[in-house]
This record gives C-alpha cells, sequence and structure tokens, in this order.
C-alpha cells in the first residue's frame, strides 16, 4: 500500500468522525438543536465512516474504491452544508418549513405541552457563528476541502 493511500484512507476515517463528535458534541453539550438541513449533513459523514472502516480490512480487495466512496459520500456532505450555509445567508430559500423536536407519549395534555414549549429551529438563521462562518459553513470548507485532499491523494502517484 502506498503511502498516499494510507493517509487518505485515514483521512476518510477521521474527517466525517471529528465533524460527527463536532456536531453530535454542540448538540449535547453545546445546547444546539439542529434542524433538518443539519441533519441532512450528518447522513453523509454516517455512510463514509464503514466505507472508510472498510479500507482497513486486512486483505479485503478494494481500499482505494471504499476511500473514493467515503470521499465522495463525505463531499456529498459538503455540498449540503454550502446549501444549508446559502439558506442561512439568505442567497436563496430553504428547502424545509421551521422544525422542531418533541418527545412522544404521554397524555394529550402532555403532548401539547410538548409543542407548546418545543424550541423552533430554523434552517435560515444560524445557531452559532465563528467569524461569520455558521457550522454549515465549516461543514461545507472541512468537507469539501477533505474530500478534495482524499481525491488528489488517491490519484497522486497512483500505484
Amino acid at each position: 500500500m502506498t503511502r498516499d493511500l494510507n493517509r487518505a484512507r485515514w483521512l476518510a476515517l477521521l474527517i466525517p468522525a471529528a465533524l460527527l463528535a463536532g456536531a453530535w458534541s454542540f448538540q449535547l453539550f453545546g445546547g444546539l438543536v439542529p434542524c433538518e438541513m443539519c441533519h441532512w449533513q450528518r447522513w453523509p459523514h454516517y455512510a463514509a465512516l464503514p466505507l472508510a472502516l472498510l479500507a482497513f480490512v486486512p486483505g479485503l480487495q478494494g481500499k482505494r474504491l471504499f476511500v473514493a466512496l467515503a470521499a465522495l459520500a463525505i463531499a456529498a456532505s459538503g455540498v449540503i452544508g454550502v446549501l444549508h450555509a446559502g439558506v442561512e445567508y439568505h442567497w436563496w430559500p430553504g428547502f424545509t418549513a421551521c422544525t422542531s423536536v418533541i418527545s412522544h407519549g404521554g397524555s394529550a395534555q402532555d403532548v401539547l405541552a410538548a409543542i407548546m414549549h418545543a424550541p423552533i429551529v430554523r434552517c435560515d438563521a444560524p445557531q452559532w457563528t465563528l467569524f461569520g462562518v455558521s457550522l454549515a459553513g465549516f461543514n461545507a470548507i472541512l468537507s469539501l476541502g477533505g474530500a478534495a485532499v482524499i481525491g488528489w491523494l488517491l490519484v497522486r502517484n497512483r500505484a
């Protein structure tokens, strides 16, 4: 295995793992409630993880293919991040209605109370920014940039 393929497979594993860990940390410890488009960005990363892990299975053929598929999934999350960031910056309209999270179960009054007190999570209003870049924007930058680096490593000095 070439050194570039080894680097590419590690990036294909670590990029989605790190971005998902960050998203879950903001949600669980930072109190941010993800909107529908935030969840859309996570799904390709969830898909990238097992694909990248397959590239680490000893004796399995097609490691380069699994890394490439993981890179495509990472890039897909980045594209969704661009779409979401564009909605947040009001460059184009959103694709979803405002969403909220409620718990299920209990009496009808309990459910109604949960609905009335549930936070409304808007896809067009970032909950957190750093230097004017939202979490969707950071996902777009890191995912598309990471996928590009993985792709470059896969085609460079191909062995």
